[in-house]
């Protein structure tokens, strides 16, 4: 017997931004906010994707600036990629574009006003056996 997730529901990022981050989310991803429990810290919710991203301010260590695709991020599927590179252009965010020929993959990784990794891409449908 194991344990069997039914899917992701939430990413939880750290943010010394938090306001920020929240527009960016918003206005960049699509995300919208969501209600939020009153909490003894600051923070943000939002939904887009099939999942939450919870926004909680706390001072870190930020990752590096260059962007490094080996490195722990979260990825999201979209359908049209030339709307998606327009929209982040449209926004002045710098990204890496790259393409795996063997998966058909085509991917570009970009970071939030905190630093933290995201990729979205076209994905090929792989049949897990």
């Amino acid at each position: 017997m194991n344990l069997a997730p039914a899917k992701l529901h939430h990413v939880s990022r750290q943010t010394a931004k938090l306001e920020e981050t929240r527009k960016f989310y918003a206005d960049v991803l699509g995300f919208r906010e969501l209600s939020r429990p009153p909490f003894n810290f600051r923070g943000a919710w939002l939904y887009g994707a099939g999942i939450q991203i919870h926004l909680i301010e706390e001072p870190f260590d930020a990752p590096p600036a260059a962007i490094n695709t080996r490195e722990n991020h979260i990825a999201f599927a979209v359908d049209d990629m030339s709307a998606a590179e327009e929209a982040l252009k449209l926004h002045g965010v710098p990204y890496r574009h790259n393409v795996v020929p063997e998966r058909g993959t085509n991917q570009i990784f970009f970071r939030d006003p905190d630093g933290w990794l995201i990729e979205i891409g076209l994905y090929p449908a792989v049949m897990d056996k």
